[in-house]
């Protein structure tokens, strides 16, 4: 399948789709399951309804901005890579729903992406803060890994754990929202979870995805380095790890799941995780590696819905 490709720019109120592809929304709408789905495990229940909304907006505020950040950082890099047919294979990709990376393919200017990425920042800032100031200190954390992660893209491989960490910011900072002093165990417990899952289901699937325009332009990945089968163990142990992490998480929260709700836990991991890693062990191809990272995004929606289900129950 071919990326998105449009015949020309469109005008008007339809060129926002172009703003909201830099951002990669529809990602970062599934992202947003994971601060909420984080709040609740800590809470136990819902917060005050003042307090979701501005986590609501603070969160979308966050995503969009940070992924709209990745595209800046990585401008002239992308603008090579679009030059020289990079994009070339993207359609099955969550982020390229709308078209993939805009600004390299000249539909939207350096300074308006800049434009947009302020603007979202400058919500996010207020945002968190008024939640709590550590929130806003985890929000400029993320933003910086954020853009050490891209400019690591020809140093070193294990840049993927910078992503790792990006990843845990949005539910870390969840907690603290809704919880000044939250337990120790529930943050270790989601950071690892978080972070695992991050490792396992997105970063390495994905580079894995674009592992030939990757060795073309001499970037350092999990899959470049470390080879095929090497790369699927660290994605099925970081998989199998993040599943582990997760249940202890779900076991020392409020929520009390129950021995049933554990195990559907334990079944969306199995089907949405393990499954599709065990098709790219069986038969590794940048396609399955994309069924992979693609189901893998649904994860923590998937869990969110578990929860809200069980609250209403």
């Amino acid at each position: 399948m071919s990326s998105t490709v449009l015949n020309q720019p469109p005008a008007g109120l339809a060129r926002l789709r172009l703003f909201w592809a830099l951002s990669r929304t529809p990602h970062g709408v599934l992202d947003m399951a994971t601060p909420a789905l984080a709040a609740l495990i800590c809470l136990g229940g819902f917060p005050p309804l003042g307090r979701t909304l501005l986590g609501i907006i603070t969160a979308f505020a966050g995503y969009t901005a940070v992924y709209a950040l990745n595209d800046l950082v990585d401008y002239r890099h992308d603008k090579t890579k679009f030059a020289s047919g990079g994009f070339g294979d993207s359609g099955s990709d969550l982020d390229a729903v709308f078209v993939r990376h805009p600004m390299a393919q000249g539909y939207l200017t350096f300074y308006e992406g800049l434009l947009w990425a302020l603007a979202w920042s400058t919500v996010g800032v207020v945002g968190a803060y008024w939640l709590n100031p550590v929130c806003l200190w985890i929000f400029l954390a993320g933003c910086l890994l954020e853009a050490l992660y891209c400019l690591l893209g020809r140093v070193t491989h294990y840049r993927t754990l910078v992503n790792g960490i990006v990843k845990t910011c949005g539910p870390l900072a969840a907690v603290f929202a809704v919880d000044p002093h939250p337990a120790p165990g529930i943050l270790f417990w989601l950071f690892t979870a978080m972070f695992l899952w991050e490792i396992g289901g997105q970063n390495v699937p994905n580079d894995w995805a674009d592992i030939d325009a990757d060795r073309k332009f001499k970037a350092r990945t999990i899959p470049i380095h470390f080879g095929a089968r090497r790369a699927i163990r660290i994605i099925l142990g970081s998989l199998t790890g993040s599943m582990a992490a997760g249940l202890m998480l779900f076991a020392l929260s409020p929520l009390e799941l129950g021995r049933l709700g554990l195990l559907l836990v334990l079944i969306i991991g199995v089907v949405l995780l393990m499954v599709p890693a065990f098709n790219l062990y069986r038969k590794p191809t940048p396609r399955r590696a994309m069924v992979l990272f693609n189901r893998a995004s649904c994860y923590p929606l998937s869990l969110l819905v578990l929860v809200l289900i069980h609250m209403a129950l």
